[in-house]
């Protein structure tokens, strides 16, 4: 009875760290250190390893890219991973794609780890 009691709330407190803003458009949207679930993992962003975007209002010869490091939980287990802005990654039966990143970068404004947010998808794992 004790061990299940401790389970029970072991479960609840756990679920108290996962936070997620699933939209009806399918998107799952993460800020960094938020853990959601994304239509079969669970996703919590890490850090930025690169915002080379383009500014808003400027012309570039490149429109840059966006990595960031996530740790993806699957049945498997856990890992950290590098995911790039629309590039999928394949992930247990799926494939996982940041596909949003905000704010928009604006030429002379720096963007505080705080401030980003980040959209993800998960296709497959039928």
């Amino acid at each position: 009875m004790k061990a299940a009691a401790l389970a029970l709330c072991a479960s609840l407190a756990l679920s108290g760290c996962i936070t997620y803003h699933n939209r009806s458009d399918g998107i799952t949207r993460l800020r960094i250190g938020e853990t959601g679930v994304v239509d079969g993992p669970t996703v919590t962003p890490v850090k930025v390893v690169e915002d080379s975007r383009c500014p808003s209002g400027t012309q570039c010869v490149w429109a840059g890219q966006v990595r960031l490091t996530v740790r993806i939980e699957t049945g498997r287990g856990s890992e950290e991973r590098e995911l790039t802005l629309a590039k999928p990654e394949q992930v247990a039966d799926g494939k996982l794609t940041l596909v949003e990143i905000w704010p928009v970068k604006k030429a002379g404004d720096t963007i505080y780890p705080d401030e980003y947010r980040f959209g993800f998808t998960f296709a497959g794992g039928f």
